[in-house]
């Protein structure tokens, strides 16, 4: 949980500095893919702590 919030951060922060900086467009392209990979991250951590639950008794 801890990387997902660091990129998503990371993404915030890209995506800040790419909007107000001129000519650095492209960061904001960066925060936008790095946003994406955080977003495909917790699903996959969330698809995998599910199948480990165990029934109750």
């Amino acid at each position: 949980m801890t990387l997902f919030l660091l990129l998503v951060i990371a993404a915030i922060v890209l995506g800040i500095v790419g909007v107000v900086a001129k000519g650095l467009f492209y960061l904001l392209i960066i925060g936008i893919v790095v946003f994406a990979t955080a977003l495909v991250y917790l699903a996959i951590h969330i698809r995998r702590s599910g199948r480990h639950q165990h029934p109750l008794r």
